[in-house]
């Protein structure tokens, strides 16, 4: 299938299956062109489009994956509503400009007697490793299989969930997997709340709270104990905050200042049934 959009003279390929895709790919590489794949969940809002943006800067042609990958979800997590909205996603991505878009059923990914995963340790072990000890060996698993399939140039993944751009870079070594990661910086909303497709489950009063989130580690990355952010995080009507804490910007240890390497400020916090997470640089 493909979809023409007059705006940006763009015209999107929809493709389902791997071979599919490993023959729109061949055509491509046969050419010489240099190829991305920015893999996503669907949903897509403007930070996925600035990825898009990014690809289109970093190689001649675009690929992007819409997958809502099951084996990232504990049985008491929301992937039966995770959004979807898939016509939505791909006129989204044509205006964008990209150049084909591969959404592949789960049996594609996952065929009967699939046994195989990725368990990642390093990176992938404290903060959400400790909270959702399952989750980064499904996202290892998906990104790992999403790369085998397409072969990319490079892949590129948004600093929002900055752990997972981490524990993906540490998987790329440890195999030797030929492809470049290139993290995207977080789009945010006016008020600081970065962009997110489960922002659409809070309610206009959760909404309001929310950027709280952000000014809280802003303020540890300029020095407050994170602490009392916390503490400033349940007053303001946070729920629960998970964690909020100052970790090394590579390995995810935990942070000397003494060492002369880069910091990172992550925080996981709940407002009401909605988990928001962020980080920013220090």
């Amino acid at each position: 299938m493909v979809i023409d959009c007059e705006r940006r003279g763009r015209r999107v390929e929809i493709v389902r299956t791997i071979s599919e895709l490993r023959a729109a790919i061949g055509t491509w590489r046969a050419a010489g062109e240099t190829i991305s794949l920015v893999p996503t969940m669907g949903a897509l809002h403007a930070g996925h489009i600035a990825l898009i943006g990014a690809a289109l800067g970093t190689t001649d042609r675009v690929a992007v994956s819409i997958f809502v990958n099951p084996t990232q979800f504990a049985p008491n997590e929301d992937l039966a509503r995770y959004p979807r909205d898939e016509t939505g996603d791909i006129a989204k991505l044509a205006g964008a400009g990209a150049h084909l878009v591969w959404a592949p059923p789960v049996s594609e990914i996952y065929p009967d007697g699939f046994a195989t995963r990725i368990v990642p340790g390093g990176a992938a072990l404290p903060l959400e490793g400790v909270y959702r000890p399952d989750h980064f060996g499904g996202v290892a698993t998906i990104v790992c299989k999403l790369l085998a399939a397409a072969t990319p140039h490079v892949a590129l993944f948004g600093e929002k969930d900055f752990q997972q751009l981490a524990v993906i870079r540490q998987m790329v070594r440890d195999l030797a997997l030929p492809v470049a990661i290139q993290g995207v910086p977080t789009v945010r909303e006016e008020d600081g709340l970065a962009l997110s497709s489960r922002n659409a489950y809070l309610s206009d009063d959760e909404r309001y709270v929310a950027p709280m989130l952000y000014k809280a580690i802003c303020e540890v990355a300029r020095g407050r104990d994170p602490h009392e952010a916390a503490e400033a995080l349940i007053t303001a009507g946070f729920t629960k905050v998970d964690y909020l804490e100052v970790r090394d910007a590579e390995t995810l240890e935990p942070f000397e200042p003494a060492s002369g390497r880069a910091g990172r400020v992550l925080a996981a916090a709940w407002l009401g049934k909605t988990r928001l997470i962020d980080n920013v640089a220090c």
